[in-house]
């Protein structure tokens, strides 16, 4: 591999760490109350609202439902508003926020549902708020899940942009094979290293284990 084409593989090293951590980030503060929103305005939930429940599933069903690359499209403009250009690796977070956040709801949803329908009642007979059953009862019973779910945002997010782009301009559309390999190698490397991780501290978030 030639010096700029491995300065080329250490700068997109360094987007995708960067669009995956940005992005994922993101997705996290706005899918993770999603998610509790959608516990909670269901049916018996501690807010339960039928409407709001359904609008919002509804919309969030509408986003995961696009292909990535129309909504990358779709949201030119909203891309240019946010970061003020349309290309380049912060341009590139906005679409995959806006990707991973329902994504993520979903994900956090099915992890708050399995928290034991017990405990909340528990919480509710003690005169506890909802805010308060959110908060001691609901996400410190769903944690583990939810950082799961979280590492599996995180890694579906590794691919796009950054070593993904210079796999497809340099290893594949230039027969840079060597590109290709290294590309590939540190996507796994970056995948083990974020999957291992999540897992690492789920164990320590289990208090089944």
């Amino acid at each position: 591999m030639s010096p700029v084409l491995f300065e080329l593989l250490v700068r997109s090293i360094w987007e995708t760490i960067l669009m995956t951590a940005a992005s994922g980030l993101i997705s996290l503060v706005f899918g993770l109350p999603l998610g509790l929103a959608l516990v909670a305005t269901d049916r018996g939930g501690i807010a339960e609202n039928l409407w709001v429940n359904r609008a919002l599933g509804a919309v969030i069903n509408g986003f995961r439902s696009v292909p990535f690359i129309i909504l990358l499209v779709a949201l030119i403009p909203v891309t240019r508003l946010i970061v003020g250009t349309s290309i380049g690796t912060w341009a590139a977070i906005v679409p995959l926020s806006i990707a991973a956040t329902p994504y993520y709801a979903r994900i956090a949803e099915v992890s708050l549902r399995e928290v034991d329908h017990g405990l909340i009642e528990a919480a509710r007979a003690m005169g506890g708020n909802r805010w308060t059953i959110i908060r001691e009862v609901l996400v410190p019973e769903a944690l583990p899940g939810i950082v799961a779910g979280f590492t599996v945002t995180l890694v579906t997010l590794i691919g796009a942009g950054g070593l993904g782009d210079l796999a497809i301009r340099y290893g594949y559309q230039r027969f840079e094979t060597s590109v290709m390999i290294a590309v590939v190698i540190v996507l796994i490397i970056l995948v083990c290293g974020i999957q291992w991780a999540g897992d690492r501290l789920v164990a320590r978030l289990d208090h089944r284990a």
